[in-house]
């Protein structure tokens, strides 16, 4: 008899509920949940998934990581004992506290990577810990945007796409592999007809196959092109007035803000003809109401904080606000203990909070920055919307500058870091500094499910979980339940701890005890579920799912939560952060532009990180059936470009900058400029050696080789480094493939 579970999956950040299917105790599959509330919706997301489809090989891969082991010889050979949990917790708490004694909490760190575990878990340690930093993506994926949104709207805003909507604009990616079931919405009422699509993207995606407009922008200029769009609005008086004048703070000066991006000059800059520009923006604003999702395309570039502040502007001016078919707030999620509340961020000392490294430069992002956007927001949502807000995307130390206190000590040194589910030698910018910043420590931890080449560099490589062998809850719009499908501890096979398991035992080690109460996940939900009056089981039992109550207009009772109680065009927040409270277009550190003596060495326009099947960021490379699929890593270049250099089709070329280079294979492609490149990150192989100096194939194909994070280019605001918009070169590897 098969028997079924109640899962969420998160291989990618769709959080598809669905059925993961046991006969005999073995894994046999993974299919939709279809009694889950829409859940037809996510239905045939399942039924398409690459991943979905080879979980089985995924779960009993023999790669997996199986039982703690502790480095046998240097840094990076390859050599490993194999321990008990005991032993290996028992010698990393030791380490810590020594390391403690002599430097003080902050000397700990951690590193996470894009959502596979349970962040408010180590949130909770560091803070009790006495550590602020913790770095992870938020500086180049959803906390800018959380950030931004929460300064100017009070709240966040996500795009709800339903019958009433007229337009949808799609910048930057933000359509399919990013929220499929948005996508899936757009394409539905696209084929329905009666809507229009835009795209805004350098590169010709999936999404601008189904756009009736599409604008084909250069790299990392996506700002002047929201500067010129906001100013066309409001010259032709396209904007929506009654919205501006009741409920937008700041629309004079933003108005004087905009005034030098005539389209002339904006198509200039952006490489977009001015017509399609003008069509867009009539588009967008008359065709109501409208949504708008945007990618990481505009979250990636050295200027993306000021791009977002100017797109979010642009959202405000057209009126498309908590309406139906347009942008809608979140709701909070009822009757239970909210994630901000486990993380004890109150236990985090401000003289600790101010030895946050990066927090002195890039504010808005750090712990003070989380304490000042969300300020005003209990005004319009109460204490309950106010809790929603986890700090794992918005509290983090700058990466940059935490990779190089471990390096040199300054402003202090950073000597011991656990990384839990995360490979950042292979997924942060200049990987050859990240490679020597980790191997400088004096202690370094790696919780993951398989080896990587940052686990190559550690002491200890501990084994976690997966969603199947975990119970948890997902917590976003909506809380969304998920059983534990399957063992994480088998006798005489495997020995794999939750992550909530692995902080409570190095905190018990380190006088957190009695901070740690819960002996494992289910009681830690069944506490966070008292409010409801319900176990996790039962919660499990009746469906698994619980939603606040929606509306619209929401902001015509309490206004926004803001200081003004109105969106903020000009950002009160900012301000009070000391920068700038108005956007402005910045010409990205490394171009044709702002760099053209360097570009005539480095001609082309690097975009890099598109996201693509099967793959998740650095993930699934061992994944056979994958490998067979998409073997090689691809970059796209123009045929006429490619043609001029002598490069075919499937050739093996270099592509190199100023930092490094890296291999990786040629397509031909004529949706993407002759003056552009695109090569994808993630990359390396797991089937290579272990050992230095090939780390698993670490510096054969991995684009952050070429990227940089030197903090005097990354942004101001927030530090985000550059992943796009950078320059580099191309040519043939004559050395050989792979």
């Amino acid at each position: 008899m098969i028997e079924k579970k109640k899962v969420v999956c998160i291989q990618c950040h769709t959080g598809c509920r669905q059925e993961a299917h046991i006969e005999d105790g073995k894994l046999i599959g993974v299919g939709p949940d279809l009694d889950f509330p829409k859940g037809e919706a996510f239905a045939s997301i399942v039924r398409g998934c690459p991943r979905a489809a080879a979980i089985v090989d995924y779960f009993y891969h023999p790669g997996r990581l199986n039982y703690p082991l502790k480095r046998a010889g240097a840094r990076g050979e390859n050599k490993w004992v194999q321990i008990s949990w005991d032993q290996a917790l028992d010698e990393i708490a030791g380490k810590m506290q020594k390391l403690i004694d002599m430097y003080g909490p902050e000397t700990i760190g951690s590193t996470a990577g894009t959502g596979r575990t349970t962040d408010e878990f180590r949130w909770r340690f560091l803070n009790l810990l006495g550590s602020p930093n913790m770095v992870g993506q938020g500086e180049i994926c959803y906390g800018e945007y959380l950030a931004l949104m929460y300064a100017m709207f009070g709240w966040k805003l996500f795009p709800v796409v339903r019958a009433e909507t007229q337009c949808v604009l799609i910048w930057g990616g933000g359509g399919p592999r990013y929220w499929n079931v948005l996508w899936r919405n757009i394409i539905k009422a696209h084929k329905a007809g009666g809507i229009k699509v835009i795209v805004i993207d350098p590169r010709g995606i999936d999404a601008t196959q189904h756009a009736d407009l599409w604008l084909r922008v250069r790299p990392g200029t996506d700002g002047a092109l929201a500067m010129g769009m906001i100013r066309y609005v409001i010259e032709h008086e396209l904007y929506d007035k009654a919205f501006v004048q009741h409920w937008c703070f700041g629309f004079d000066e933003l108005r004087a803000r905009v005034q030098p991006y005539t389209l002339e000059r904006v198509s200039e800059i952006t490489w977009i003809p001015q017509e399609k520009i003008k069509q867009a923006v009539e588009w967008y604003t008359t065709l109501k109401p409208a949504a708008m999702t945007h990618g990481i395309g505009i979250e990636h570039p050295a200027n993306a904080m000021e791009t977002l502040h100017a797109v979010f502007a642009l959202r405000a001016l057209t009126g498309n606000i908590d309406v139906k078919g347009g942008d809608v707030f979140t709701t909070a999620y009822p009757d239970i203990i909210h994630e901000q509340e486990i993380e004890l961020h109150d236990k985090l000392s401000p003289e600790q909070a101010k030895k946050q490294l990066g927090s002195d430069r890039f504010r808005i992002l750090s712990c003070e920055g989380f304490t000042t956007t969300h300020e005003f927001t209990h005004k319009a949502w109460g204490k309950e919307m106010v809790l929603n807000r986890s700090g794992q995307f918005q509290r983090y130390a700058h990466a940059p500058s935490f990779y190089r206190a471990a390096l040199t000590g300054k402003p202090y040194p950073l000597k011991g870091i656990v990384t839990l589910s995360s490979n950042p030698v292979v997924t942060q910018a200049n990987s050859k500094l990240v490679y020597e910043a980790l191997k400088a420590l004096d202690l370094y931890v790696v919780v993951d499910f398989f080896m990587t080449p940052s686990g190559q560099l550690a002491d200890y490589v501990l084994p976690g979980t997966t969603y199947l062998e975990r119970p948890w809850i997902w917590s976003y719009a909506m809380i969304v339940g998920s059983e534990r499908a399957m063992p994480a501890i088998v006798p005489g096979k495997y020995e794999r701890w939750t992550d909530y398991k692995v902080w409570k035992g190095l905190g018990d080690r380190l006088g957190q005890k009695e901070y740690w109460p819960w002996e494992d996940l289910e009681e830690v939900y069944d506490y966070r579920l008292k409010p409801s009056g319900m176990t996790f089981k039962e919660f499990m039992a009746k469906g698994g799912v619980a939603a606040g109550k929606g509306g619209f207009k929401r902001y015509e009772a309490n206004g926004f939560g803001t200081s003004t109680g109105k969106v903020e065009l000009y950002s009160k927040a900012l301000e009070k952060l000391g920068y700038d409270p108005l956007p402005e277009f910045r010409e990205p550190p490394e171009s044709p532009v702002s760099t053209p003596e360097l570009a005539k060495e480095y001609p082309f326009v690097l975009t890099t990180g598109g996201r693509f099947l099967p793959y998740y960021n650095s993930e699934h490379r061992q994944i056979e059936r994958h490998r067979k699929r998409y073997p090689w890593p691809i970059m796209e270049m123009h045929p006429d470009a490619a043609k001029k250099l002598g490069i075919n089709d499937g050739d093996w070329v270099w592509l190199e900058s100023p930092r490094g280079r890296c291999r990786q294979v040629c397509k031909h492609t004529e949706s993407i400029d002759p003056r552009v490149v695109h090569a994808q990150h993630g990359w390396w192989y797991p089937e290579d050696p272990g050992e230095e100096p090939s780390l698993h194939g670490l510096w054969k194909s991995n684009i952050n080789v070429l990227t940089d994070d030197d903090p005097d280019i990354c942004n101001a605001l927030n530090g985000g480094w550059p992943l796009r918009a950078l320059l580099c070169k191309v040519y043939r590897c004559e050395e050989g493939n792979l």
